[in-house]
C-alpha cells in the first residue's frame, strides 16, 4: 500500500491524526538490549529487524505516524549517515505494509540526547545557536535525503536549540513539527512557553507544534500557551508521568497513574496525539477514551485506544 496519499499538513487541516508511542519501551518488550549511549540507536545498528518489528506493532495498533529510530544518532558517530537513512527505510517498510495510510516522521532529537547524560531534560548546554545549528545540519540533511514525510524536531528543552533547528530548516521547504519537553509551565531550561512557541509560529516549515516526553499534567497548560501565539495545529505525546534518573539509569514511576485529559487537549487544538516514553501499544483495545470515540467528525481512528497503555522503558525516548 502507498505510504500516504498526501502531505501530513493537509490531513491535519481537517482531522486529527494518531502518532505512535515510545520506541524504546516497545523494543525492550521485544527483548532488545538498549544499554549504552545509543539507546534505540543500538538496536538500529545491531538489530534493524527489531526496529521494523516495533514500527509494525504500532502500525497494527492503529498509529498513522511512525517516528524513526534516529533520535540519538549524532552525525559524528561511526556510520551515522547510514544509520540515519536506515531509520527512515525501516519505518517506510512498516508504513507500506500497514492496512491504512501511514506517514513517516524522521526523529531529530536534541543535542542532549547524544550526550546520553539526561541533559535533554535540562537544556542550556553552554552552546550557542551557531554551534547547535552546525551539529544538527548534517543530521537533518541525511534524514531528508532518505525521504521522510516530515521531520520530528522533538524533546527540545530550550529556545536556543529550537532557534538553531528552525534556522537549519529555513528556506528548505521541508515540513517539520517542533515539540518541546516542558515542566511546570516552562521549557526544561526555564523559558516561558509562549515565547518558545512563538519561534515556531514564524517558521513556514513548521506544520504543527506542541510538547512531548513530559508529565501528562503539563500538557494542558503548554497547549494553552501555544494556542495563545499560533493558529498552527497542536500536538501532544507525553510519557506516563515518570521521571528519568540519568545517574541511576532508570525511571521513577509516579505513585499512581497520571490521567490524560484528552477531551481538554482536543478542545485546545491538538491534531497530532500519541505517546512517548513508557507508552506502548496494547494487544487489544480497552474501552475507548475520549480521543478514540469513532465519529467521522473528530477523525481519530478507534484503534487509538491501544496506544495509551503504559509499559516498562529502560531508557528515555
Amino acid at each position: 500500500m502507498p505510504r500516504a496519499s498526501g502531505p501530513l499538513a493537509a490531513a491535519l487541516a481537517h482531522r486529527a491524526v494518531l502518532l505512535d508511542g515510545g520506541l524504546s519501551n516497545q523494543l525492550a518488550d521485544q527483548g532488545c538490549d538498549l544499554s549504552g549511549g545509543l539507546w534505540t540507536g543500538r538496536v538500529l545498528t545491531e538489530r534493524p529487524d527489531q526496529v521494523e518489528a516495533a514500527h509494525t506493532a504500532y502500525a497494527r495498533a492503529g498509529a498513522e505516524v511512525l517516528i524513526t529510530a534516529s533520535y540519538q544518532i549524532g552525525y559524528g558517530a561511526p556510520e551515522a549517515g547510514v544509520l540515519l537513512r536506515r531509520s527512515v527505510a525501516l519505518a517506510d517498510r512498516a508504513a507500506r505494509a500497514a492496512d491504512h495510510e501511514v506517514w513517516v516522521a524522521a526523529s531529530v532529537g536534541p543535542y542532549g540526547a547524544v550526550l546520553a547524560d539526561g541533559s535533554e531534560y535540562r537544556g542550556r548546554y553552554g552552546l550557542g545557536v551557531a554551534e547547535l545549528a552546525a551539529f544538527h545540519r548534517p543530521r537533518i540533511e541525511a534524514l531528508l535525503e532518505a525521504g521522510p514525510d516530515v521531520l520530528a524536531l522533538e524533546t527540545i528543552p530550550d529556545t536556543t536549540e529550537a532557534e538553531a533547528l528552525l534556522g537549519v530548516l529555513a528556506g528548505t521547504g521541508a515540513p517539520a513539527w517542533l515539540s518541546y519537553t516542558v515542566a511546570d509551565g516552562r521549557t526544561r531550561a526555564g523559558q516561558p512557553l509562549a515565547e518558545a512557541f512563538a519561534l515556531a509560529e514564524r517558521s513556514p516549515e513548521v506544520i504543527a507544534l506542541g510538547v512531548n516526553c513530559c508529565d501528562p499534567q503539563d500538557v494542558g497548560p503548554a497547549l494553552e500557551a501555544a494556542a495563545s501565539v499560533t493558529r498552527k495545529p497542536l500536538l501532544a505525546y507525553p510519557n506516563d508521568g515518570s521521571v528519568w534518573d540519568a545517574a541511576a539509569g532508570r525511571w521513577h514511576s509516579p505513585p499512581t497513574p497520571v490521567p490524560w485529559d484528552l477531551a481538554a487537549w482536543r478542545s485546545a487544538g491538538v491534531r497530532l496525539l500519541g505517546g512517548c516514553c513508557r507508552i506502548g501499544p496494547l494487544p487489544s483495545p480497552p474501552s475507548p477514551p475520549a480521543c478514540a470515540r469513532g465519529s467521522a467528525g473528530d477523525g481519530v481512528r478507534p484503534a487509538a485506544a491501544r496506544l495509551v497503555g503504559p509499559g516498562p522503558d529502560p531508557q528515555p525516548c
